[in-house]
C-alpha cells in the first residue's frame, strides 16, 4: 500500500497541511487504471481499446423517453422522494425472476439493491473485511475491486486462471497456504462469466466443485456477475449462487444490460445478512436512487429488456469477431489471445523477447501512434519476491471492443501492433 505521506511533497501547501490528516487507509484509494485513460482517450484521433463502456446506440430512446415522462408526471412525488434503504420491492421481485434464468431462486427478502454492483462489493467488503485479512481473488481481476479491497486495507491474494476460470484445487491450496502463515481468508471474489480483464468464462464443471471447496474451507464466496447475460450465443451459465445460496453473496448489475447511468445493482445474501447490508448501505447513500429504479423496472417490465439485450449481445460478437481477426492479421508472431464467448473484452499476452517486457512501457508509443488500452499490471496486485516487486501482468494487456465499431477496432490493434 502507498504511504499517504508519499504524494504529500508534490501538493501544494495547502493540500498538505490537510492530507497529513488523512487515515493510512487513504493510501489504498488508487485510481482506475481505466478512467486514467478517458481523458486519452477523448482526444482527436485516438481510438480507444482501454474503455469498457456498454454500447447505448441501440437503446429505445424515444420509448425510454415516454415511460419517463410518465413516471414522473404521475409518480413523482413518489419517485423523487426518499425510499426504501432495501430498494423498490417490485423491482426485487423482477430480479429474482431476472435470477430464474442461471438457475438462482432467492426470496424479496434476500435482495438488497444498490447503486451500481461497485457499491455492492464496497458494501460486503465494509462488511466482512477487518485491515489486514486476506482476500481471495482471481489473477488478473477488475481493477476497480482491487481499489476497494485496497481501501480497506485488505490483504489481496490472486489465484492465476486459465482458459476455464479459476481451478477449485488451485483455490484449496491457495487457501491451505494462507492458513499455514497463521492468516484467514475473508473471502474469495470471482467474476466467472465473461470476465473483467480476461473475457474468459469458469468452466461448468468446475462450478459446482468450486463451490464445494469454499463451503468445505468455510471460505465465503462474493460472485460478480454483470456480465453473464450478454452470452452471444444466448446461453446463460449457472450462478456459482444457484449451487449454495447460503455461501455465496451474488452482486448484479444493470449497467450493462440496461444503462451504468442510471446506478442500479444489487445483492443477494440470506436475510438476516442482507439486513447488515441494507444499514451499511444506509449510512453511505441512505436509499437507493427510487426514480433510477422505477426507471429500470419500466424498461424490464414493459418488455424492452429482452430484445435489447439481444441486439446488444449480437452487437458485441460482431465486434469480438472484428478483434480476433485484426488479432490474427496484425500481431507479433507468438502472442496469444483469449477468445470470450460474451461480454466486452479479451486478454492479450506478448511473446517472450518482444520489444517491451512490461506493456505499460507501450503506452506512451501506443498513444502517439492513435491508440490507447489497459495495460495488464493494472489488473494484479505486484507482490515482492526476493526483494523485488513482480507483476504477473506484465507482459499482458486487455482490449475492450464493446463501443467501438468493427472498422476502427481493425485500425486500432494495427496501431497497437505497429507499436507492439
Amino acid at each position: 500500500m502507498v504511504k499517504i505521506q508519499e504524494p504529500i511533497p508534490v501538493a501544494n501547501p495547502a493540500e498538505a497541511r490537510i492530507m497529513r490528516h488523512f487515515a493510512d487507509r487513504a493510501g489504498g484509494f488508487r485510481p482506475s487504471a481505466v478512467r486514467d485513460v478517458f481523458e486519452v482517450a477523448m482526444r482527436p484521433g485516438i481510438i480507444s481499446l482501454a474503455g469498457g463502456n456498454p454500447d447505448l446506440d441501440l437503446l429505445p430512446l424515444d420509448e425510454l423517453g415516454k415511460m419517463a415522462a410518465k413516471i414522473i408526471a404521475e409518480e413523482g412525488l413518489e419517485v423523487l422522494q426518499y425510499g426504501s434503504g432495501a430498494g423498490l420491492e417490485q423491482l426485487a421481485e423482477l430480479v429474482c425472476e431476472f435470477m430464474a434464468s442461471e438457475g438462482s431462486s432467492p426470496t424479496v427478502e434476500e435482495i438488497q439493491m444498490t447503486a451500481g454492483s461497485q457499491m455492492g462489493l464496497d458494501l460486503a467488503t465494509k462488511l466482512f473485511v477487518n485491515p489486514g485479512d486476506v482476500i481471495l481473488a482471481e489473477g488478473p481481476t477488475y481493477t476497480g475491486a482491487l481499489g476497494t479491497f485496497e481501501g480497506y486495507q485488505a490483504d489481496v491474494r490472486q489465484v492465476l486462471i486459465d482458459q476455464d476460470g479459476l481451478r477449485p484445487d488451485a483455490v484449496r491450496e491457495a487457501v491451505e497456504a494462507i492458513r499455514a502463515e497463521g492468516k484467514e481468508v475473508k473471502f474469495l471474489y470471482t467474476i466467472p462469466n465473461f470476465q473483467n480483464p480476461t473475457g474468459v468464462t469458469l468452466a461448468d464443471d468446475r462450478r459446482q466443485e468450486l463451490t464445494r471447496v469454499c463451503r468445505e474451507l468455510d471460505v465465503l464466496i462474493v460472485e460478480d456477475n454483470p456480465y453473464g447475460q450478454l452470452s452471444f450465443d444466448g446461453s446463460r451459465h449457472p450462478s456459482l449462487h444457484s449451487f449454495d445460496p447460503e455461501n455465496v453473496l451474488y452482486l448484479g448489475s444493470f449497467s450493462k444490460v440496461f444503462s451504468p447511468g442510471v446506478r442500479v445493482g444489487w445483492m443477494v445474501a440470506p436475510e438476516r445478512v442482507r439486513k447488515f447490508l441494507q444499514i451499511a448501505g444506509e449510512a453511505v447513500t441512505i436509499c437507493p436512487s427510487v426514480l433510477s429504479q422505477r426507471l429500470v423496472l419500466g424498461f424490464m417490465a414493459e418488455g424492452m429488456w429482452q430484445p435489447h439485450t439481444e441486439r446488444t449481445a449480437a452487437l458485441y460478437k460482431q465486434r469480438c469477431k472484428a478483434v480476433i481477426a485484426a488479432c490474427e492479421k496484425y500481431m507479433p508472431e507468438g502472442t496469444t489471445w483469449t477468445t470470450p464467448e460474451g461480454g466486452f473484452f479479451t486478454w492479450l499476452t506478448l511473446p517472450e523477447g518482444g520489444k517491451y517486457e512490461d506493456a505499460a512501457d507501450a503506452l506512451a508509443p501506443a498513444i502517439e501512434n492513435g491508440v490507447v488500452f489497459v495495460p495488464g499490471s493494472a489488473f494484479y496486485e505486484s507482490r515482492e519476491i526476493e526483494g523485488k516487486l513482480v507483476n504477473p501482468g506484465a507482459n499482458q494487456l486487455r482490449i475492450a471492443f464493446s463501443s467501438v465499431a468493427p472498422e476502427k477496432l481493425e485500425e486500432g490493434v494495427r496501431r497497437l501492433a505497429e507499436v507492439l
